[in-house]
Protein backbone atom coordinates (compact mmCIF):
# COMPACT_ATOMS: atom_id res chain seq x y z
CA UNK A 1 0.00 0.00 0.00
CA UNK A 2 1.22 3.51 -0.85
CA UNK A 3 2.23 5.83 1.95
CA UNK A 4 -0.69 7.67 3.55
CA UNK A 5 -0.69 11.44 3.08
CA UNK A 6 -2.36 14.07 5.25
CA UNK A 7 -3.54 17.48 4.09
CA UNK A 8 -6.10 20.16 5.00
CA UNK A 9 -8.88 20.57 2.49
CA UNK A 10 -12.51 21.33 1.74
CA UNK A 11 -15.03 19.11 -0.04
CA UNK A 12 -16.29 20.57 -3.32
CA UNK A 13 -18.35 17.71 -4.79
CA UNK A 14 -20.01 14.55 -3.49
CA UNK A 15 -21.48 11.66 -5.50
CA UNK A 16 -22.51 8.06 -4.89
CA UNK A 17 -20.19 5.24 -5.90
CA UNK A 18 -20.73 1.47 -5.79
CA UNK A 19 -23.27 0.27 -3.20
CA UNK A 20 -22.30 2.31 -0.14
CA UNK A 21 -19.24 4.34 -1.18
CA UNK A 22 -18.88 8.02 -1.92
CA UNK A 23 -16.68 9.81 -4.40
CA UNK A 24 -15.60 13.24 -3.25
CA UNK A 25 -13.65 16.05 -4.85
CA UNK A 26 -11.47 17.86 -2.33
CA UNK A 27 -9.63 21.15 -2.73
CA UNK A 28 -6.49 20.56 -0.69
CA UNK A 29 -3.73 22.79 0.60
CA UNK A 30 -0.86 20.57 -0.55
CA UNK A 31 -2.07 18.70 -3.65
CA UNK A 32 -4.53 21.01 -5.38
CA UNK A 33 -7.89 19.51 -6.38
CA UNK A 34 -8.08 15.74 -5.99
CA UNK A 35 -10.69 12.98 -6.30
CA UNK A 36 -11.04 10.37 -3.57
CA UNK A 37 -13.23 7.42 -2.72
CA UNK A 38 -14.59 6.93 0.79
CA UNK A 39 -15.44 3.28 1.30
CA UNK A 40 -18.78 2.68 3.01
CA UNK A 41 -19.33 6.40 3.63
CA UNK A 42 -23.04 6.20 2.72
CA UNK A 43 -23.67 3.96 5.71
CA UNK A 44 -24.85 6.12 8.60
CA UNK A 45 -22.64 4.24 11.02
CA UNK A 46 -19.49 4.71 8.95
CA UNK A 47 -16.89 7.00 10.51
CA UNK A 48 -16.62 8.95 7.22
CA UNK A 49 -20.36 9.52 6.73
CA UNK A 50 -20.49 13.01 8.25
CA UNK A 51 -17.04 14.00 7.02
CA UNK A 52 -17.84 13.46 3.33
CA UNK A 53 -20.50 16.09 2.82
CA UNK A 54 -20.44 19.42 0.97
CA UNK A 55 -18.48 22.27 2.62
CA UNK A 56 -16.69 20.01 5.14
CA UNK A 57 -13.28 21.43 6.04
CA UNK A 58 -10.93 18.90 7.58
CA UNK A 59 -7.49 17.39 7.82
CA UNK A 60 -7.86 14.46 5.44
CA UNK A 61 -5.85 11.25 5.46
CA UNK A 62 -5.61 9.54 2.07
CA UNK A 63 -3.50 7.10 0.16
CA UNK A 64 -2.94 7.55 -3.57
CA UNK A 65 -4.06 5.11 -6.25
CA UNK A 66 -3.60 5.01 -10.01
CA UNK A 67 -6.42 7.41 -10.86
CA UNK A 68 -7.81 8.56 -7.50
CA UNK A 69 -7.13 8.63 -3.80
CA UNK A 70 -8.78 6.58 -1.08
CA UNK A 71 -9.95 8.56 1.93
CA UNK A 72 -9.15 6.72 5.17
CA UNK A 73 -9.85 9.29 7.89
CA UNK A 74 -10.80 12.94 8.47
CA UNK A 75 -10.29 15.23 11.42
CA UNK A 76 -13.12 17.72 10.82
CA UNK A 77 -12.45 21.36 11.70
CA UNK A 78 -15.71 22.82 10.39
CA UNK A 79 -18.86 21.11 9.10
CA UNK A 80 -20.48 24.47 8.19
CA UNK A 81 -23.72 23.20 9.71
CA UNK A 82 -25.22 26.71 9.78
CA UNK A 83 -24.60 27.07 6.06
CA UNK A 84 -26.45 23.86 5.25
CA UNK A 85 -29.46 24.99 7.33
CA UNK A 86 -29.76 28.40 5.63
CA UNK A 87 -31.27 27.87 2.17
CA UNK A 88 -30.22 31.25 0.73
CA UNK A 89 -26.68 31.04 2.12
CA UNK A 90 -26.32 27.45 0.88
CA UNK A 91 -27.15 28.56 -2.67
CA UNK A 92 -24.29 31.04 -2.56
CA UNK A 93 -22.05 28.42 -0.97
CA UNK A 94 -22.79 25.86 -3.67
CA UNK A 95 -21.94 28.48 -6.28
CA UNK A 96 -18.60 29.12 -4.57
CA UNK A 97 -17.86 25.38 -4.52
CA UNK A 98 -18.68 25.06 -8.22
CA UNK A 99 -16.49 28.02 -9.16
CA UNK A 100 -13.59 26.59 -7.14
CA UNK A 101 -14.08 23.17 -8.73
CA UNK A 102 -14.07 24.59 -12.26
CA UNK A 103 -11.02 26.81 -11.78
CA UNK A 104 -8.59 24.59 -9.86
CA UNK A 105 -6.39 21.68 -10.91
CA UNK A 106 -4.61 18.72 -9.39
CA UNK A 107 -1.02 19.33 -8.25
CA UNK A 108 -1.43 23.10 -8.61
CA UNK A 109 -0.71 25.42 -5.72
CA UNK A 110 -4.31 26.23 -4.78
CA UNK A 111 -3.65 27.28 -1.18
CA UNK A 112 -4.89 30.85 -1.66
CA UNK A 113 -8.06 29.64 -3.40
CA UNK A 114 -8.71 27.28 -0.49
CA UNK A 115 -8.32 30.17 1.96
CA UNK A 116 -10.68 32.32 -0.12
CA UNK A 117 -13.28 29.57 -0.31
CA UNK A 118 -13.14 28.88 3.41
CA UNK A 119 -13.33 32.53 4.45
CA UNK A 120 -16.14 33.25 1.97
CA UNK A 121 -18.24 30.41 3.41
CA UNK A 122 -17.58 31.71 6.91
CA UNK A 123 -18.76 35.15 5.80
CA UNK A 124 -22.00 33.70 4.42
CA UNK A 125 -23.05 32.52 7.89
CA UNK A 126 -22.01 35.77 9.57
CA UNK A 127 -25.08 37.91 10.27
CA UNK A 128 -23.26 41.18 9.55
CA UNK A 129 -22.43 40.46 5.90
CA UNK A 130 -24.68 40.88 2.90
CA UNK A 131 -24.50 37.74 0.77
CA UNK A 132 -24.29 39.72 -2.45
CA UNK A 133 -21.24 41.56 -1.11
CA UNK A 134 -19.67 38.24 -0.13
CA UNK A 135 -20.31 36.95 -3.64
CA UNK A 136 -18.79 40.04 -5.24
CA UNK A 137 -15.69 39.76 -3.06
CA UNK A 138 -15.36 36.05 -3.80
CA UNK A 139 -15.70 36.40 -7.58
CA UNK A 140 -13.37 39.39 -7.88
CA UNK A 141 -10.68 37.94 -5.62
CA UNK A 142 -10.91 34.62 -7.45
CA UNK A 143 -10.18 36.35 -10.75
CA UNK A 144 -7.35 38.27 -9.12
CA UNK A 145 -5.78 35.05 -7.84
CA UNK A 146 -6.04 33.58 -11.34
CA UNK A 147 -4.30 36.62 -12.79
CA UNK A 148 -7.22 37.40 -15.08
CA UNK A 149 -8.41 40.64 -13.49
CA UNK A 150 -7.59 43.86 -15.37
CA UNK A 151 -7.61 46.63 -12.79
CA UNK A 152 -6.35 49.30 -15.20
CA UNK A 153 -9.59 49.09 -17.16
CA UNK A 154 -11.64 50.39 -14.24
CA UNK A 155 -11.19 54.04 -13.37
CA UNK A 156 -13.82 56.34 -14.80
CA UNK A 157 -17.49 55.53 -14.52
CA UNK A 158 -17.31 54.04 -11.02
CA UNK A 159 -17.48 55.54 -7.55
CA UNK A 160 -14.32 56.19 -5.58
CA UNK A 161 -15.53 53.65 -3.00
CA UNK A 162 -15.84 50.91 -5.61
CA UNK A 163 -12.38 51.65 -7.00
CA UNK A 164 -10.85 51.76 -3.53
CA UNK A 165 -12.48 48.40 -2.81
CA UNK A 166 -10.85 46.89 -5.92
CA UNK A 167 -7.44 48.08 -4.74
CA UNK A 168 -8.12 46.71 -1.28
CA UNK A 169 -9.06 43.30 -2.69
CA UNK A 170 -5.91 43.20 -4.80
CA UNK A 171 -3.65 43.96 -1.84
CA UNK A 172 -5.34 41.97 0.93
CA UNK A 173 -4.93 38.24 1.70
CA UNK A 174 -8.08 36.10 1.80
CA UNK A 175 -8.09 35.70 5.58
CA UNK A 176 -8.50 39.47 6.03
CA UNK A 177 -10.90 40.26 3.19
CA UNK A 178 -14.17 40.26 5.09
CA UNK A 179 -13.63 43.24 7.33
CA UNK A 180 -15.71 45.97 5.70
CA UNK A 181 -19.18 46.88 4.52
CA UNK A 182 -20.28 49.09 1.65
CA UNK A 183 -23.59 50.56 0.54
CA UNK A 184 -25.87 48.49 -1.74
CA UNK A 185 -25.12 50.71 -4.72
CA UNK A 186 -21.38 49.94 -4.34
CA UNK A 187 -22.16 46.22 -4.19
CA UNK A 188 -24.00 46.64 -7.50
CA UNK A 189 -20.95 48.34 -9.00
CA UNK A 190 -18.68 45.51 -7.85
CA UNK A 191 -21.03 42.91 -9.31
CA UNK A 192 -21.16 44.83 -12.58
CA UNK A 193 -17.36 44.86 -12.75
CA UNK A 194 -17.23 41.15 -11.99
CA UNK A 195 -19.80 40.37 -14.69
CA UNK A 196 -17.88 42.48 -17.22
CA UNK A 197 -14.62 40.65 -16.49
CA UNK A 198 -16.25 37.26 -16.83
CA UNK A 199 -17.82 38.14 -20.19
CA UNK A 200 -14.56 39.54 -21.57
CA UNK A 201 -12.06 37.03 -20.31
CA UNK A 202 -13.99 33.99 -19.11
CA UNK A 203 -14.21 30.66 -20.90
CA UNK A 204 -17.97 30.87 -21.35
CA UNK A 205 -18.65 28.22 -18.74
CA UNK A 206 -22.19 28.26 -17.30
CA UNK A 207 -22.51 27.43 -13.62
CA UNK A 208 -25.63 25.45 -12.71
CA UNK A 209 -25.66 26.89 -9.19
CA UNK A 210 -25.58 30.41 -10.61
CA UNK A 211 -28.77 29.65 -12.50
CA UNK A 212 -30.33 28.67 -9.17
CA UNK A 213 -29.23 31.98 -7.67
CA UNK A 214 -30.78 33.88 -10.58
CA UNK A 215 -34.02 31.92 -10.16
CA UNK A 216 -34.06 32.81 -6.45
CA UNK A 217 -33.93 36.53 -7.28
CA UNK A 218 -36.53 36.19 -10.06
CA UNK A 219 -39.16 34.79 -7.68
CA UNK A 220 -38.65 37.39 -4.94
Amino acid sequence: MAEVIQTPGMILKVSASADYDRRVVILTKDYGKISAFARGARRQTNHLAAATDFFTFADFKLYPGKSAYTLTDANVKNYFTELRKDFDASLYGMFFLEVADHNTRENNDEQEVLKLLYQSCRALIHPSYDNELVRAIFELKMMMLEGSFHRDEYNGGYSSTALYTLDYLLATPAEKLFSFEVKPEVVEELRRISDTERRRYGDGHVYKSEEMLSFKFDIK
